[in-house]
């Protein structure tokens, strides 16, 4: 049984840890509101974006444009990888790195080539420590993405579709279902597939006679570099967003672990004081029992 010297040091330590994880509860909980914002601000723009693409590939019918263009034959993926820079966030980095790490030996069974783009320090450590080298590696902006890293990956990504460096461009990233869940999204990035765009109910479509100028053949060649920028740019802001509130949800079960562990240990420690008390005072009781005989 520990002394009570022992137990209060322990629930000292317990409470000391506990005002830091409730700290940055609190800092997360604050990040997540402006994070939630930028990615609200930015929804509606990606999403017209996609409305106006896959209108404009209707009205141009077929296109000769290479990032619509599905290679026949597969040997060389972009896996772009969109992780944290620091740790204490659940399973929000490891639930990613797992599933890129299985994804690389699926298509590496199929005879095809994964490259990695790491977005994150955890992701740059993770890759490396398996011998993998990322092609992009980009450090200290997770919880604040900039344009210029998007455009950095889509450039890339870009240039290898066309040249034929690469095959397939895949987008794997935490999405944030609600402010305390965060689903994992893969997407298909290039080719690009106009169809799946279009909504369904066909709202936000153009009706009507529409003029391109030049045509609607340069138009949808420059919608489609946007948009992959675009699409980029949002998974980044997204994954900024389900990073604070991983960490939230993390630092909160970490706070609540604590107050039921000083909890236990100040029940303990009462318990331990008690019986201290009982022994002392048996041990008076019987010396005066033992004076008076």
């Amino acid at each position: 049984m520990p002394n009570l010297h022992d137990i209060e040091r322990r629930i000292n330590s317990v409470n000391s840890t506990k005002k830091i994880t409730r700290t940055m509860e609190m800092v997360a909980a604050a990040k997540i509101r402006f994070a939630s914002e930028r990615v609200d601000r930015a929804t509606p723009y990606s999403e017209s974006m996609a409305e106006m693409l896959a209108d404009v590939a209707t009205r141009v019918g077929g296109s000769e444009n290479a990032l619509l263009k599905k290679h026949d034959d597969v040997k060389n993926a972009l896996l772009v990888v969109m992780v944290s820079d620091r740790g204490l966030a659940g399973g929000f980095n490891s639930n990613i790195l797992r599933l890129a790490e299985h994804f690389i030996k699926d298509k590496a069974a199929e005879g095809v080539q994964v490259h990695v783009a790491a977005c994150g320090k955890k992701a740059i450590g993770y890759f490396t420590y398996r011998n993998i080298t990322p092609v992009l590696e980009f450090a200290g902006l997770s919880a604040d993405p900039t344009v210029e890293e998007a455009m950095t990956i889509a450039q890339y990504a870009i240039s290898g579709y066309v040249e034929g460096n690469l095959d397939e461009v895949v987008l794997l990233y935490n999405h944030p279902k609600n402010a305390a869940e965060q689903v994992i999204r893969q997407e298909m990035l290039l080719p690009v597939d106009t169809s799946a765009l279009a909504r369904e109910d066909g709202e936000g479509s153009s009706s009507g006679d529409v003029d391109f100028e030049p045509s609607a053949e340069a138009v949808l060649d420059s919608l489609l570099p946007a948009y992959v920028r675009t699409m980029v740019y949002h998974a980044l802001i997204d994954s900024a967003a389900g990073e604070q509130g991983a960490r939230r949800n993390a630092m909160k079960a970490a706070t609540d672990n604590a107050n039921e562990m000083a909890e236990t240990l100040t029940r303990m420690y009462n318990r331990v004081r008690q019986g201290a008390i009982t022994t002392e005072i048996n041990e008076i009781v019987g010396g005066a029992a033992a004076l008076e005989d």
